[in-house]
């Protein structure tokens, strides 16, 4: 299997493409969320979606539509990938995650959510939100919002989560990371960056995805 973060910012980041996740495996391609300059060039073969009502979910219709897809939330599974979706608490209307199998490596994509969803426990992988660092965000009227960074990291170690990599990254995050902070436990990713799982050497001239990681290395 191998993973993509074509982007990892959170909402008008100044510094990242919105947050999605290219998922490949046996020849089957799926995109997950991403928006403008975070967008596969290749061949898909589904294009999921976390939030059907997001900011972004026009332009990912008429990136997905060009392709002859409609994005959705919701499963997919094919060729031994298998991905479901699992609800979290996010915001006042239903948006998800998802929880992606395949050559024995779980992993989950959890981009934005208020309470840390318990159906991650014990993934080998987990891409969770960034959007806040230190103390939660709150949406108006109390309808959700976005976990920080520090309770997203002493969640995931409560729960088992083998690897932590944070990829829906907000400016309060950006601010800390430039005052040289860095989270007690799991790491930062970047746009391009590629999760190869069975481990396998880099090879040179991968473009984007020289910036190497390998998801079944729990370092």
């Amino acid at each position: 299997m191998r993973l993509v973060t074509l982007g990892v910012g959170a909402q008008n980041s100044p510094r990242y493409a919105p947050a999605g996740l290219l998922v490949a495996h046996g020849g089957v391609c799926v995109m997950i969320d991403g928006g403008p300059g975070a967008a596969p060039a290749g061949r898909l073969d589904a294009w999921l979606v976390t939030d059907t009502r997001g900011e972004l979910i026009a332009t990912i219709r008429r990136l997905a539509r060009a392709r002859g897809l409609e994005p959705y939330a919701g499963p997919f599974d094919r060729r031994g990938l298998h991905v479901a979706a699992h609800p979290v608490v996010h915001t006042s209307h239903p948006t998800c995650g998802y929880l992606i199998e395949a050559a024995g490596l779980t992993v989950v994509w959890a981009p934005e959510f208020y309470e840390f969803p318990r159906w991650a426990r014990g993934a080998d992988l987990m891409f969770a939100e960034a959007a806040a660092w230190n103390r939660p965000i709150r949406f108006t009227g109390g309808v959700g919002g976005h976990l920080d960074v520090h309770a997203i990291a002493r969640a995931a170690r409560r729960h088992g989560v083998k690897r932590l990599v944070f990829a829906h990254i907000g400016r309060p995050t950006l601010r800390a990371l430039d005052r040289g902070l860095r989270p007690a436990f799991g790491a930062l990713a970047t746009d391009g960056q590629v999760f190869l799982h069975p481990r396998r050497r880099a090879a040179r001239g991968m473009g984007p995805g020289n910036a190497l990681a390998d998801a079944d290395d729990h370092r």
